[in-house]
């Protein structure tokens, strides 16, 4: 039987952050992200860049190296209460200011206030935005049906290291394949004076050899991919039309397929 259950170079376990608002605290953020080889998403406000409390534009593209810029609209209003055009709007010109200032294509995006309703998925994808993240926790470790509807595990105030510890369980069953995604806003650690509890739960995960550190569009990428591969009935012949490396479980038994190949399992 084959199963998607490995992900990047094999590994069977993500994970991933994600932040919004651009606030002046993701530096901080970004150190202590850095300093254990955890590596996250960053949804910013194009309109709030260079305020008060929030980093300058000048600052995007270095301060976000080797992590991932993302929309969260202009003006981060309530995209359930404005027009098609006005939804449209904010999405575009978020997702282009982005671009300008960290010179890539920016394809995610997470919700204001975490609301939406169905047209807003639709402007989603005429925006060209390939997932978005809500902020309804699922307390699990599952990759989304459909990832512009992406439901993040938890935000970091909500049993955060006892989750971490589910988690490390869980690296130890061979059956299991996780995806840890926490999200919040950086300011926060400064309200609630809990930087140690971001410290810690890097701690407690940093480094692990089976645990995928990665972005979100990174992982959307690689699932996308994934699921482009092309399959025989009796599963005994592989092919990958994608342009990159995949891996999946045959038996249980991990394989790599390169881009372009077609294996005989």
């Amino acid at each position: 039987m084959i199963t998607f259950d490995r992900f990047e170079q094999g590994r069977r376990h993500i994970l991933t952050m994600s932040y919004d608002d651009g606030v002046a605290a993701d530096r901080r953020l970004v150190e202590v992200l850095n300093r254990y080889g955890i590596r996250g998403t960053f949804h910013l406000n194009s309109g709030t860049l260079d305020t008060p409390e929030h980093i300058r534009s000048e600052e995007v593209a270095a301060l976000y190296q080797g992590h991932e810029v993302a929309v969260h609209t202009v003006h981060h209003p309530h995209l359930e209460a404005l027009p098609g055009t006005a939804v449209l709007s904010e999405i575009l010109q978020d997702r282009q200011n982005l671009e300008n200032l960290c010179a890539y294509p920016v394809r995610g995006m997470s919700y204001p206030f975490g609301s939406y309703r169905e047209e807003t998925l639709q402007a989603l994808r005429l925006c060209g935005i390939e997932y978005s993240r809500t902020t309804q926790a699922t307390h699990a470790f599952a990759l989304p049906e459909n990832f512009l509807e992406w439901h993040p595990t938890c935000h970091h105030n909500d049993h955060l290291l006892e989750l971490a510890e589910r988690f490390q369980k869980d690296l130890k069953r061979p059956w299991c394949s996780d995806c840890f995604y926490v999200w919040g806003h950086a300011y926060e650690f400064d309200n609630e004076d809990n930087w140690g509890l971001m410290e810690a739960f890097c701690a407690q995960l940093s480094g692990l050899p089976d645990v995928w550190y990665a972005t979100s569009i990174e992982i959307v990428d690689y699932i996308r991919a994934q699921r482009s591969l092309k399959i025989s009935v009796d599963e005994s012949i592989v092919s990958n039309p994608s342009a990159r490396t995949l891996w999946f479980a045959k038996d249980g038994e991990t394989v790599a397929i390169r881009a372009g190949e077609t294996l005989k399992l």
